[in-house]
């Protein structure tokens, strides 16, 4: 199976407060907030939604076409270091405007307050995808994630008009959209991943109820941090996450890029939900581990450890052997 994965490239800012978020939270003050935190370390990572996930599914031998829009400066190294990880970028536009920037402060207690902009990502609706949706080498499966909203909104749509399997993914747009632009990004989609958080937007936002919600799409998946990962198809099945090292890094930006970029290559690979799920979940805990969210390395044996000490030898076996990794 082929996938495109539409979304934002990104240079990523990820600074450390040493405290907790919510204890500078004065609740009766609100509506005058105003908070200032200073940072312990700040380092650069290359990022962007759409690069994190194509870089995870290249490592994992899926080759994913990335679709996205960035600056000139994508030259210095970036497209490069995907390259290097497997990753198709030729369908990757290049805007006059600079590549997107994120800047993302993550406290003790792992919450995160972050900012985006847009940048060359705000061209991202001028990418035509009929040529990677239609002919012999089309995509069997297009995953729409955050970008910039016109973008999304069109490749949705186009997906639907060359009748490709989509893989909705608003995430972090949901904070930027309204009901009525967040409902056709959802509606009709194979698969729609989330987080509880942001499942719960989607239902005040649209205005849809939770059954409502879990009509409008075939598979539902909603991710729970340390408590795993639920997935709602035919059937629902809880998954619990991969539990990481006791001296692990614990850096939570781009997990859940990762833990799509595992899912996406199980079905990439032919596996069921589940099954892709429970590579997700590994993958996604590999990130957690490392600084950075195109950090961590898919190493065969660990990735093997990993998983038979979560979902036991038999899961273990069928996924490595579905990736075709050595054990």
């Amino acid at each position: 199976m082929r996938i495109a994965v539409s979304g934002s490239i990104a240079d990523d800012y990820l600074l450390t407060f040493p405290g907790r978020f919510a204890d500078m939270i004065i609740p009766d003050q609100l509506d005058r907030l105003s908070l200032s935190f200073l940072a312990d370390d700040l380092t650069h990572h290359r990022g962007g939604i759409g690069a994190n996930i194509a870089f995870g599914m290249g490592q994992l031998g899926a080759r994913p076409r990335l679709l996205g829009a960035v600056g000139r400066d994508f030259g210095d190294g970036y497209r490069q270091w995907l390259e290097q990880h497997d990753v198709d970028c030729s369908g990757v536009y290049i805007s006059d405007k600079a590549t997107a920037r994120f800047m993302c402060t993550t406290d003790d207690a792992q919450s995160q307050i972050a900012t985006f902009y847009a940048g060359a990502m705000g061209d991202s609706h001028l990418i035509d995808l009929e040529p990677v949706l239609t002919g012999q080498d089309r995509a069997d499966l297009l995953i729409v994630s955050p970008a910039n909203p016109e973008g999304m909104l069109h490749h949705t749509r186009q997906a639907h008009e060359f009748d490709v399997p989509l893989v909705a993914d608003p995430s972090q747009q949901l904070s930027r959209m309204s009901g009525p632009e967040i409902r056709p990004l959802i509606e009709g989609a194979a698969y729609l991943v989330c987080n509880d958080y942001e499942r719960e937007l989607i239902v005040g936002k649209t205005g849809w109820n939770h059954n409502e919600l879990r009509a409008r799409v075939t598979t539902l998946i909603t991710t729970h941090g340390a408590k795993g990962v639920t997935v709602a198809g035919v059937e629902t099945t809880t998954i619990p996450a991969v539990a990481p090292a006791e001296d692990a890094v614990l850096e939570p930006t781009g997990a859940g890029d990762a833990f799509r970029a595992g899912f996406l290559s199980g079905l990439a690979a032919g596996m069921d939900d589940v099954r892709s799920a429970h590579l997700g979940c590994a993958i996604a805990t590999m990130a957690l581990e490392t600084p950075g969210p195109q950090g961590y390395q898919v190493k065969p044996q660990a990735l093997d450890e990993r998983l038979e000490a979560s979902y036991g030898p038999d899961a273990a076996t069928a996924i490595m052997s579905a990736l075709a990794l050595e054990r």
